[in-house]
């Protein structure tokens, strides 16, 4: 009682982790580097509480090799100092792991003084992050280790190790638990993979029982809602922000609302407006103009109710999104010509199209000679509107949907011709 039971339980072999087959399994490439014995520097990627400090602390004992821990948001320069003197010493005469936690949280000049130390062979370096190390990892550590990516645990693999620590707390306590049906299996979907949550949470169970007995209206009462792995700074955010996007682009509308769900259930509702604005010009665009004011309603309503409420307006602007027709001819086009500004640089207006109406006496050509467009029939007159260097150019085709072919059919009528034009 006097440690948490995620300690007690936290497995001596590879063949205990729970989860991890792609990089544990028989054959597979990192448990064949810990079997080996030959301890490379590595960086372990992936959500807390899926077995990054467990299996870093298994490698430190196949490889017999004294194992040091310091934690990202606490470590200083020091505390490296520090390890480092003892790999001098006797107790390094097998080799130092040094198990860094979060080392995103590491200035850069903290993980540089890792480097000297790395290069002449003085420690293993082990990192683990929540965050992607590409982003947050100084790159002359990326270099020199090699990136494992650690996934979520499924579930089903997560009530095996449940019924384990339900196991020992009972025997803990001297007693045989009574543990309903579905208690486990709520338990491991209700933490999300987070194999160290999970447990914790079955002690909790536990501790709040009566007789022995844990009840599954226990379990949910206690069951965080860690499911959603959702922070707004980390890649998480952004994952599912994507994750919508790209489903509302691909017109699956049971999966848009799943993760507009996801941040509406996490009070995002902001992040998830200002994407749904996004999307009605980016990628329904011109096949349904009408999207853009209809969303923006939504997103004002929303802003007004606040949640719980304002979970409705914004679903029917997701549902509306991924079931109009699509089209990214608009987003096509302004990149294109933002492309063309880029390369080509801000070039002179045609003459007719300057804001003047007085010629200086360098003039060649005298007078503006602009044709306005409503005194012509259908208001519509053949003139040059780009630069000269860039006449004739196409940064917009119309698409392939009922608006645009319309809005073409009614031009080539206009202007007697054929084409995107």
């Amino acid at each position: 009682m006097s440690s948490p039971l995620a300690d007690k339980i936290r497995p001596a072999t590879l063949d205990d982790v729970v989860g991890q087959r792609d990089l544990l399994g028989e054959g597979r490439p990192l448990r064949r580097i810990i079997e080996g014995g030959r301890i490379p520097n590595m960086i372990f990627y992936g959500p807390s509480g899926v077995g990054k400090t467990t299996v870093a602390r298994i490698v430190a004992e196949n490889a017999g090799m004294t194992l040091y821990k310091l934690n990202g948001t606490s470590a200083s320069t020091a505390d490296i100092k520090q390890v480092i003197a003892d790999s001098q010493s006797l107790f390094g005469s097998n080799g130092v792991l040094l198990y860094l936690d979060e080392i995103q949280y590491m200035n850069k000049k903290q993980q540089q003084s890792l480097l000297e130390y790395i290069e002449d062979g003085s420690i293993t370096l082990i990192s683990s992050t929540t965050e992607n190390p590409y982003f947050y990892v100084y790159n002359a550590i990326i270099s020199r280790s090699t990136v494992f990516e650690f996934k979520p645990v499924e579930p089903e693999d997560v009530v095996p190790a449940l019924e384990r620590a339900f196991r020992l707390f009972g025997e803990e306590l001297g007693t045989k638990l009574s543990i309903e049906d579905g208690v486990c299996g709520h338990i491991a979907h209700g933490c999300g993979g987070d194999v160290r949550k999970s447990i914790n949470t079955a002690e909790l169970c536990v501790m709040s029982s009566y007789g022995g007995k844990v009840t599954l209206d226990t379990a949910k009462q206690l069951t965080q809602r860690s499911n959603m792995r959702y922070d707004r700074n980390g890649d998480q955010h952004y994952d599912i922000l994507s994750a919508l996007q790209k489903s509302i682009r691909g017109s699956d509308e049971n999966a848009a609302i799943h993760y507009a769900a996801r941040l509406i259930e996490a009070g995002d509702i902001i992040s998830l407006s200002r994407r749904l604005l996004v999307i009605a010009s980016e990628d329904v665009g011109l096949a349904y103009p009408q999207a853009v004011p209809i969303v923006k309603a939504c997103v004002d309503s929303a802003m007004q109710l606040g949640l719980p409420e304002a979970r409705i307006p914004l679903a029917e602007a997701v549902i509306l999104l991924a079931t109009a027709p699509k089209s990214n001819s608009a987003y096509k086009a302004i990149a294109a010509a933002l492309d063309d500004l880029q390369t080509a640089g801000a070039l002179d207006f045609p003459r007719h199209l300057q804001n003047k109406h007085f010629d200086g006496e360098e003039a060649a050509v005298r007078g503006q000679h602009y044709l306005y467009p409503h005194d012509f029939p259908n208001h519509w007159v053949e003139q040059q509107y780009l630069p000269d260097a860039l006449a004739g150019h196409v940064y917009y085709s119309y698409g392939e949907n009922k608006t645009e072919q319309a809005a073409k059919a009614y031009w080539e009528r206009i202007k007697g011709r054929n084409g995107d034009k």
